[in-house]
């Protein structure tokens, strides 16, 4: 169980270790501040924080290696906060399992929104209801999706998009829409993050990804999760 309200930031940077630490102390979170990879995967298997602030260029990994190791074995929230900022490392964070991505240097009131709205996500109520669509399944009390009865492992973004799929079936669900869902009305016009997700879900769900028949793509207007008849 998360502990409440609390962060882990890792960052070899001091200097952010401390803004960080002071504001976000500010706003009622407890940080554990770590500058080394290692130390941070350590740090999130022992404390059990609600979200991680991950930095990519770490002294004796990189970020993006730390990220893959925390997603074999657990789904917490992760904001990757670095000095890159090209779509491919961006689209490459999200794909190995990121929540969000915020580039240095950063507006600390935006960060704190997304953090807040990242938390939000892992709490959402869900109906406690279990809804089929062909041989996939969600258990919105249990927050669980299944695949011919066999449990799929999902990030939490990866959830909370399939929960908004599962409540709206056949419906088309516009970019926008779900992009400020999701992520907030900052990120209503980013895109890429759909891409990258939906590509992921799809390989998870789909029997051929290349061509889904669950999640398909209203052309310049969104997804939509086809109602499927056994």
């Amino acid at each position: 169980m998360a502990s409440q309200n609390t962060i882990v930031v890792i960052d070899d940077e001091s200097q952010i270790r401390k803004i960080l630490s002071i504001t976000l102390g500010a706003e009622g979170f407890k940080v554990i501040d770590i500058s080394k990879g290692k130390d941070g995967i350590i740090a999130i298997a022992n404390n059990h924080p609600q979200l991680v602030i991950l930095d990519l260029g770490l002294p004796d990994e990189d970020g993006l290696t730390v990220l893959k190791e925390i997603r074999t074995w657990s789904n917490i929230p992760v904001i990757i906060l670095s000095v890159r900022n090209s779509e491919d490392d961006i689209v490459k964070a999200l794909d190995l399992g990121a929540d969000d991505y915020v580039t240095k240097p950063f507006n600390t009131a935006e960060l704190i929104a997304r953090i807040r709205a990242n938390i939000r996500r892992t709490q959402q109520p869900d109906s406690q209801s279990v809804v089929v669509n062909g041989d996939l399944k969600i258990d919105f009390s249990k927050r669980l999706i299944y695949k011919n009865e066999e449990e799929l492992k999902v990030t939490n973004t990866e959830y909370m998009l399939l929960f908004l799929f599962f409540k709206n079936l056949d419906k088309v669900l516009t970019h926008n829409y779900l992009l400020k869902e999701i992520w907030g009305p900052i990120h209503s016009e980013d895109s890429q993050y759909l891409r990258v997700f939906i590509g992921q879900i799809r390989k998870k769900i789909e029997d051929d990804p290349a061509h889904p028949k669950y999640i398909t793509t209203d052309s310049g207007v969104g997804y939509r999760m086809r109602l499927i008849n056994k």
